[in-house]
């Protein structure tokens, strides 16, 4: 405290009843002192800083918090006590830097902070540079879409059997989710089929089109398991061939709803969208990635574009679903409640926007 109050005099009476402004200028002078000399500080040092910053910094306006705590989380000795307080702070301009790699924040404040923050607290726990299975439990149960992303995504994640349970469970229901996943190292064979069980057939090829060769084989393993087909895997999907196809039925004035249909329903899927391109006039690539997606939307989008009639529709949801799924009934419903609900102004111009930025 001596090298303190003889730098910033009435330093007592600034943390007891100072302004604001004093108390910024204080926190500041004070935390530069131990920036310049962190690394050869002893421990009852810092103790000392930590006892005198914590009187001033959590006082302190935000854009300074902000500052600190971004400086702060960097430091591998910084005061501990403050660490944790900042850490804890609702707002996420001061949490954030402290949880996203302060080496200072012990496991049991990581859990704790996950249990009870929201959700942009555990998004910036989910880029530290390693989270242990207990830790990623919380935030698998407790994380949003994005979060659970996150975390998938995070190579020094480590899961438990647990988590990985959940996990596969929330990737069911989201594309992106299933090819993060899917792309982990630590992924056991029995664990990618029970991810591959539960995805659709477009988010199997795409996944086997992002994965290392060996991950390609135990796809085709998997799959052949779960379908009880050798089911053929091409490294990337090849529209060249439907394109001339769907050339030719242009040509002899075949193209029409009827042909789409009948691709749909044999599972033709570069034939089925070739056609759609071709009567939409929105790229192939566009169309391939947007149906490829985690959600039907874009199939309900540029179907009600072209006007095509709903059995159309339902056939090409089953397409995206891939021959050896069942889709559920209530899915189904909603995609139609859905559909005739959706106004064709509105899908022109989201499709508008789909050929703008393709053009781009």
């Amino acid at each position: 405290m001596t090298v303190a109050t003889t730098l910033i005099p009435g330093l007592d009476e600034i943390v007891r009843n100072g302004d604001p402004q004093r108390r910024d200028e204080a926190a500041r002078r004070i935390a530069d002192l131990f920036f310049q000399d962190a690394a050869n500080l002893r421990p009852h040092h810092i103790d000392l800083f930590d006892e005198i910053l914590l009187d001033l910094v959590p006082r302190a306006e935000l854009i300074t918090r902000a500052e600190l705590a971004e400086r702060l989380s960097l430091i591998a000795n910084a005061p501990r006590v403050l660490i944790g307080r900042l850490a804890r702070e609702n707002e996420i301009l001061v949490a954030g830097p402290i949880l996203r790699r302060s080496p200072v924040l012990d496991e049991g404040a990581l859990l704790e902070i996950a249990r009870v923050k929201g959700q942009s607290h555990l998004l910036a726990m989910s880029e530290r540079p390693k989270l242990s299975p207990d830790l990623t439990d919380v935030i698998v149960e407790r994380g949003d879409r994005e979060v659970v992303r996150r975390t998938a995504g995070n190579a020094g994640a480590k899961f438990s059997e647990t988590g990985y349970t959940e996990l596969i469970k929330r990737a069911s229901q989201d594309g992106v989710l299933t090819l993060t996943v899917g792309q982990r190292e630590d992924l056991s064979d029995k664990r990618l089929k029970q991810l591959l069980a539960g995805s659709l057939d477009v988010v199997r090829r795409r996944l086997f089109d992002v994965v290392k060769p060996d991950r390609q084989n135990a796809i085709r393993q998997a799959v052949a398991e779960i379908t009880g087909v050798a089911e053929r895997f091409d490294s990337k999907r090849d529209f060249a061939p439907a394109q001339r196809t769907i050339l030719a039925l242009h040509e002899a004035g075949g193209l029409n709803e009827a042909a789409l249909l009948g691709f749909a329903k044999s599972f033709r899927y570069e034939e089925a969208i070739a056609a759609l391109s071709a009567m939409s006039g929105v790229k192939i690539p566009t169309l391939d990635n947007l149906i490829s997606s985690d959600r039907y939307d874009p199939i309900l989008i540029i179907s009600k574009t072209i006007g095509l009639e709903w059995a159309t529709v339902r056939a090409l949801i089953l397409l995206r679903l891939g021959p050896n799924r069942v889709a559920a009934p209530s899915d189904i419903e909603s995609a139609r409640v859905n559909f005739a609900k959706l106004m064709p102004s509105t899908a022109e111009r989201v499709v508008g926007f789909w050929k703008a930025r393709q053009t781009i």
